[in-house]
């Protein structure tokens, strides 16, 4: 039995499934090229905040710290090319010659 005060089920809309342990989430309704653009800015200062770590520290864990800045600055030029295809006229990639 329902409570009498109890709103409809249609005022109560149910909330989107999260996975457990989420912690954040991405609004549905941003453009790729929003999530991209913001993507690349992220990469560049993960980028910088290794490489100045990398200025910190030596050994093992300055090549680590390399590591990471130089592994976000190839993913950042892969983001690039993703929002360079969204703005072209033709989107698709060209043909590969081999």
């Amino acid at each position: 039995m329902k409570n009498p005060g109890s709103l409809p089920d249609k005022f109560n809309p149910s909330r989107p499934k999260t996975r457990n342990g989420q912690l954040f989430t991405v609004s549905p309704g941003i453009h790729t090229e929003a999530l991209l653009a913001n993507a690349s800015e992220d990469l560049l200062s993960i980028s910088a905040i290794a490489a100045d770590l990398a200025d910190d520290v030596e050994g093992r864990s300055r090549s680590v710290a390399l590591a990471i800045s130089r592994m976000a600055d190839g993913v950042y030029l892969l983001v690039e090319r993703a929002l360079d295809h969204i703005a072209s006229p033709n989107p698709a990639a060209p043909p590969i010659k081999t």
